[in-house]
């Protein structure tokens, strides 16, 4: 009985798995990647490189102000760690019930050169410990 020479049947599937994890890496490290930062090390960045990043940070007690004529809120993004870092968020579309100041947010979004402000396409908030269980112990 003779036996089957199966190297060409694994030199395929390398190839594909090798093929694969090559696209996965190239789409990966694209340009949709956005960095994902806090308020400090956004304000560290060159304005240019911030053009896609995720911040996360405590919206502050002053600063808060919604448009009358449009949905959306401007507010300052406290570094959670350096209360002295703050940048100024602007977002614009339906602000989350549980937003309010001193809860914790992430926006995603980019630098808006023209105002230097951070232009936030979305903005979700930390849910606040009421939703928590208690410690019943």
């Amino acid at each position: 009985m003779k036996k089957k020479n199966n190297t060409p049947m694994y030199l395929v599937a390398l190839t594909l798995f090798l093929g694969g994890l090559g696209y996965l890496l190239y789409s990966g490290l694209g340009e949709n990647t956005s960095y994902f930062l806090n308020v400090s090390e956004a304000l560290a960045m060159q304005p240019g490189n911030l053009s896609k990043a995720r911040l996360f940070g405590t919206v502050a007690e002053d600063g808060v102000a919604r448009p009358e004529d449009a949905l959306g809120v401007s507010f300052n993004l406290v570094d959670k760690d350096q209360a002295a870092k703050v940048i100024r968020v602007d977002f614009r579309g339906v602000v989350p019930d549980t937003f309010k100041p001193g809860v914790e947010v992430i926006v995603e979004g980019g630098v808006n050169p023209a105002s230097g402000a951070f232009a936030a396409n979305s903005l979700m908030t930390k849910c606040p410990s009421k939703y928590q269980k208690d410690n019943r112990g």
